[in-house]
C-alpha cells in the first residue's frame, strides 16, 4: 500500500508543481499582488458548517478572507494567495483537515468578473498541464471549451431535486439536497458555474439588489466536485454583524465550538471598497487534472501517514 501511494505521488506531484506555477503567474501577469497573510488569527468568521482548530495562538485559518480584506481596505486592490488553510472534522475522498486554498480578490469586481477569471485562469493551467481543452476524470469527457453553462440553484433544485429551493429551505434540507441530489449531477460534461444562491446560505454575500433573498455568489462544478465560492462580498457592517450574530446563536443551540466575535473585522468593512472575492481548493483541482479518485493521491502527506 505504501508503494503504491509512493508510485501514485511519482504521477501527481509533478503536476500539482507545474499547477502552482501557472496559477501563480496567470495571476502576475494580470496585476494581482501575491501576499502572505498570517496562518493563526484571533477570530474566525463565523460561517455554517465551518469549524477553525483552537490553536494556542488562537485559531487556525479556516481561510485567509479576514485579512485579505484588510489589505483591500488599506487600499491594494488586486491580490491573490495560495495558502494553507484548516477545518475540524473534515477527513473524507474529498476533504483535507489541512488543505491547499487558493483566494483572491478585485477592488471594483463583481462575482461575474470572478466566473470570467475563472475559465481564463482553468484555460491557461489546463493547457499548460495537460496542452488540451479536455480531461477524462473518472470516466467523464469533460470539455473546458469556454464559455461555461451558468444554472441557479433554484433551477438546480428544479431540475435534480425532488422538491423546490424554497421548500427545502424552509424543512431545513437545502444542504442535504445539495450534496446528495444536485452537486453529483454537475459539471458532468462541462465546467458549470451554479449561482443565485439563497441569501441564507451565503452570510459573506452581497444580496442581489432587485431581491435581497438571493446573494451575488457562485460554486463552480467540474466532474460532480465542487471546485470553488465566488461572490460579490458584503460590505455593510451592520448588516453582516447581525448575520454573524445569527450564526453563533445558531451553534450555540446546536451545542458547536463558539468562537470570539470577529469586532475588528466589521471595522474593516466600513473601510473595504466594493469588491469580489473568490476561494478555490487546490487539492481537488488536482483530483481532476490527474483523474484522481481521492484526494490523498494530490498531496505529499496526509494525516495518517504522518
Amino acid at each position: 500500500m505504501i508503494f503504491d501511494r509512493q508510485q501514485r505521488l511519482q504521477e501527481t506531484l509533478p503536476v500539482r508543481s507545474r499547477c502552482l506555477a501557472r496559477i501563480r503567474n496567470f495571476f502576475i501577469e494580470n496585476g494581482y499582488l501575491e501576499v502572505d497573510t498570517p496562518v493563526c488569527i484571533p477570530a474566525p468568521l463565523p460561517e455554517p458548517h465551518i469549524n477553525a482548530p483552537r490553536a494556542a495562538c488562537g485559531y487556525l485559518q479556516p481561510s485567509p478572507e479576514a485579512c485579505m480584506k484588510q489589505l483591500l481596505a488599506a487600499g491594494f486592490s488586486k491580490l491573490f494567495q495560495i495558502c494553507k488553510c484548516f477545518r475540524e472534522s473534515e477527513r473524507g475522498s474529498r476533504h483535507l483537515p489541512e488543505f491547499t486554498l487558493l483566494e483572491w480578490y478585485g477592488t471594483g469586481h463583481s462575482h461575474e468578473d470572478l466566473m470570467h477569471t475563472c475559465e481564463l485562469m482553468l484555460e491557461a493551467v489546463l493547457r499548460d498541464v495537460s496542452a488540451t481543452s479536455r480531461i477524462c476524470y473518472q470516466s467523464k469527457n469533460i470539455d473546458f471549451t469556454r464559455p461555461w453553462p451558468r444554472l441557479t440553484v433554484s433551477d438546480a433544485f428544479a431540475r435534480f431535486a425532488k422538491e423546490d429551493m424554497a421548500a427545502a429551505l424552509s424543512n431545513g434540507r437545502f444542504d442535504e439536497h445539495m450534496g446528495l441530489s444536485i452537486e453529483p449531477c454537475l459539471g458532468l460534461e462541462q465546467p458549470v458555474f451554479l449561482y443565485d444562491y439563497p441569501s441564507a446560505t451565503s452570510p459573506l454575500a452581497s444580496p442581489r439588489p432587485d431581491n435581497p433573498e438571493i446573494a451575488r455568489r457562485f460554486e463552480l462544478y467540474i466532474g460532480g466536485i465542487e471546485i470553488c465560492n465566488g461572490c460579490t462580498e458584503l460590505k455593510d457592517p451592520a448588516a453582516q454583524e447581525q448575520r454573524f450574530k445569527e450564526e453563533l446563536d445558531s451553534r450555540r443551540r446546536a451545542g458547536l465550538p463558539e468562537s470570539p466575535f470577529p469586532r475588528q473585522f466589521l471595522e474593516t468593512l466600513q473601510l473595504m471598497p466594493a469588491a469580489a472575492g473568490c476561494a478555490l481548493g487546490i487539492d481537488r483541482l488536482l483530483m481532476l487534472l490527474t483523474d484522481s479518485k481521492t484526494i490523498d493521491e494530490v498531496v505529499a502527506f496526509t494525516p495518517e501517514t504522518l
